[in-house]
């Protein structure tokens, strides 16, 4: 199985949706950046209901080990950075990250990716949710943003009605 390493926003709206599970159901071990988990910290301190990555049996807290040449892209957060670091450094890993521009930056470097709105899309496919457009939309209460055509690709996606 690819490592697979995950940001701050998959973890945090998962936990919000009580889908954190999922995860691990569909990943086995998940690599976190110890910047996301500085990041979450600081969420939880001010209280925010995010998940500790620390009390989760299936994290592996991970430090780059190395500073991997990476595109001099200043506006990605310590966590992104971490993310695509690591990846880096890892043998064909999948990349969980939400974050356009991260996104991006993981695209040119040909990196698999995922976000959180594909990790409900693949839990449904494997019978781990019933219905994507309910999480879709908490999802849009918590202020994760989707364009409209987003909105409605992810229910197409699903095989769920407009």
């Amino acid at each position: 199985m690819p490592e697979v390493i995950c940001n701050t926003s998959p973890l945090q709206y998962l936990h919000q949706l009580g889908l954190l599970h999922i995860l691990p159901a569909l990943a086995g071990e998940v690599v976190v950046p110890v910047a996301v988990e500085e990041e979450l910290a600081i969420g939880r301190k001010a209280g925010v209901s995010l998940a500790d990555p620390k009390t989760l049996s299936w994290v592996s807290l991970r430090r780059p080990q190395s500073q991997p040449a990476l595109p001099l892209i200043h506006d990605l957060g310590p966590g992104e950075t971490e993310v695509l670091m690591l990846a880096l450094e890892a043998s064909d890993p999948i990349v969980i990250l939400d974050d356009a521009l991260a996104r991006r930056c993981a695209e040119t470097l040909r990196l698999r990716l995922t976000g959180t709105v594909g990790l409900l899309l693949d839990a449904k496919r494997a019978g781990l949710i019933e219905r994507v457009a309910p999480c879709r939309d908490r999802l849009q209460a918590l202020r994760f943003r989707l364009s409209p055509q987003t909105r409605a690709a992810v229910l197409r996606l699903a095989g769920e009605s407009l």
